[in-house]
């Protein structure tokens, strides 16, 4: 039986992109189905111009170059990866029509949903997270 792993972006800064994509590939790779619903600042992690600049934490600056010594791959790299191991996005409908975004907007291959498409992957989950 396949464990499930669902996770959710509610948050839009980098390191809570680091967080959200690499325990999503973690678990993509270890045969885990895996789904990510990003809501509210979520949604920066995936919009297309929004994952190009997402901040670092006031007063950590100094990770960038942690960061960069340690061959970290980006946050374009880390969506890509997730998606080639197969982990479903899916972006909240409601805080798209609040913030008045279309699909388009966001990274190729994510699905639109509410938040019962997310709850009923999620029900049985393994591991659930909210980042």
């Amino acid at each position: 039986m396949t464990r499930k792993t669902a996770i959710i972006a509610a948050n839009g800064g980098l390191f809570d992109a680091y967080k959200v994509f690499n325990i999503a590939t973690a678990a993509a790779a270890t045969d885990h189905e895996v789904q990510i619903f990003f809501t509210f600042e979520g949604l920066n992690l995936i919009h297309k111009q929004g994952n190009q600049q997402l901040e670092m934490p006031a007063g950590k600056e100094h990770f960038a170059e942690g960061f960069a010594k340690a061959n970290v791959p980006s946050i374009p790299e880390l969506i890509e990866m997730a998606q080639d191991l197969g982990v479903k996005f899916i972006g909240c409908q409601m805080t798209m029509d609040v913030m008045g975004l279309e699909k388009e907007h966001f990274v190729d291959g994510i699905e639109v949903g509410g938040a019962v498409t997310f709850l009923d992957f999620a029900q049985d989950a393994d591991v659930t997270l909210t980042f």
